[in-house]
Formats: C-alpha cells, sequence, structure tokens
C-alpha cells in the first residue's frame, strides 16, 4: 500500500473513536436524556448510521483499489472520495437540525447533496481503477 493511502487509512480509523462518541450521543437522545424532537432523532439517527458505513465503505475501497493493483493515484482518489462523503453526509444530518426544536431541516441539507455527489465520483473513480487493473492484469 502506498504511503499517502497508509496515512489516510490511518487517520480514518482515528475517526472511529468520534463515531464511537456520537454513539454515546445517540444512547442519550434515544434514552431521553438528551432533549431531541422526532425530526431530530430521525437525522441524528441517519448520521450515526451513514458515518460508520460510509467509513467501513471508504477503508474497504482502499483496501481493495489497493489489492487489485490500482494505480496509486487513482487507490487514493477513490478512497479519499468516499471518505469524504463520510464526513458531509452525516455533517448534513445532524447540522440540518440544530436548535431547541426544528420543524424542519434547514440549509445545511446541501451538505448531504455534495456527499452524495463525492461518494458518486469516489466509487466511479475506485471502480474504473479496479477494472482497469484487472483488465491490465489479463
Amino acid at each position: 500500500m502506498n504511503a499517502a493511502l497508509v496515512v489516510v487509512t490511518g487517520m480514518t480509523l482515528l475517526t472511529v473513536i468520534g463515531i464511537a462518541f456520537g454513539g454515546t450521543f445517540m444512547l442519550r437522545v434515544v434514552s431521553g436524556a438528551q432533549g431531541a424532537n422526532e425530526l431530530q432523532k430521525t437525522y441524528f439517527r441517519a448520521g450515526h448510521a451513514h458515518a460508520g458505513v460510509l467509513v467501513t465503505l471508504g477503508l474497504v475501497v482502499a483496501l481493495l483499489s489497493d489489492a487489485a493493483g490500482a494505480h496509486p493515484a487513482w487507490s487514493l482518489a477513490g478512497a479519499i472520495g468516499v471518505l469524504s462523503a463520510a464526513i458531509f453526509i452525516p455533517a448534513g444530518f445532524f447540522l440540518s437540525v440544530l436548535g431547541k426544536n426544528p420543524k424542519q431541516p434547514n440549509r445545511m441539507t446541501v451538505s448531504l447533496w455534495i456527499g452524495a455527489a463525492v461518494l458518486v465520483i469516489g466509487l466511479l473513480i475506485s471502480g474504473v481503477a479496479v477494472i482497469a487493473a484487472g483488465v491490465s492484469a489479463i
């Protein structure tokens, strides 16, 4: 694995600490210890779930593209795209329902759309890079 990808995956592993802390926040929300309306509860659940799933997907993409022998720059670009989505999408869920008692999400939902676009681009780069590595190995 190239050095830049090793650094990115190492940094990503450290973010799991934040996701775990988010789990304790979710326990407080669900148990009622942390005040939240139904919209907030729904968005907080979605944000926490997307963070965990997208970080896992980003790590899998990094390892898979490297194991397939994809060009290091493409492996890095694809993994960073997916891992960036793991920031933008949860941020959109959490930040769009901040406040005492929001009735609807605020403009931070744009972060969801940015994250979705970055996710698609990262997966496209990684998928093509893995296919190209496989074709060149034939």
